[in-house]
């Protein structure tokens, strides 16, 4: 059983996934991580985030690997447990200069599918999941909100985990990854046969609920 769950930054996809899929009992697959990991390994690197061939050449040399579980994904980065790290402001700001670049999406793609192949029941969170890595998903869902909320939400997230953060850039970092997905990612973002479900005023419970809703219209998942 493969779940996709689809949207912005800060739609509340990778909570509502992360949730979905511990409830679900089934692996859950931030591919979002991914692109950070690449992201953090340039940085560490010192590579200028404009030069497309040396972030190419991160993306095919550096080692990533997933450990998804019910509840999590960690992340291992040539060999060190990144899970942390590349949810910094920087990384953040970094990771668009990453996702923008279509060698290192096919390189990502062929990588989760190969973990969809290995794991075979997983809810899978990121912006192309239903329409080009899964697109024979049983269920495919894309969430939204204004992007207000999702900037609050974002900040709240790094203040909570004692990171310094600005509203201000992360407004303006998501208007940028917009711009960026408009321009990479409109024709993949909202599969035809995905159930839309704008968050802006709805809780994670709330989310979760509506997902659950339709993962048991569809007859999938525990009873």
């Amino acid at each position: 059983m493969i779940i996709t769950i689809d949207g912005p930054a800060g739609s509340g996809k990778s909570t509502a996934a992360r949730k979905l899929a511990a409830t679900l009992g089934i692996a859950y697959l931030d591919t979002g991580a991914m692109y950070r990991a690449i992201a953090l390994a340039a940085l560490q690197q010192g590579i200028l985030l404009k030069d497309n061939d040396s972030l190419i050449s991160v993306a095919k040399t550096c080692d990533i690997e997933l450990d998804c579980g019910p509840t999590h994904t960690r992340v291992t980065l040539n060999s060190a447990d990144v899970s942390e790290a590349i949810r910094s402001m920087a990384v953040n700001q970094a990771t668009s200069f990453v996702a923008r670049i279509h060698e290192i999406r096919q390189i990502l793609v062929e990588k989760q599918r190969a973990i969809g192949r290995h794991l075979d029941s997983l809810v899978s969170e990121g912006r192309d999941q239903g329409s080009v890595v899964f697109p024979d998903a049983d269920l495919k869902f894309f969430l939204d909100a204004a992007i207000e909320k999702r900037a609050m939400r974002r900040y709240q997230e790094l203040v909570a985990d004692g990171e310094e953060a600005s509203y201000e850039l992360i407004m303006e970092n998501l208007q940028q990854r917009d711009g960026n997905d408009q321009h990479q990612w409109a024709p993949l973002l909202e599969p035809e046969s995905a159930i839309r479900i704008d968050t802006t005023q709805m809780t994670i419970h709330e989310v979760v609920e509506r997902l659950l809703e339709e993962v048991r219209k569809k007859g999938l998942g525990r009873s």
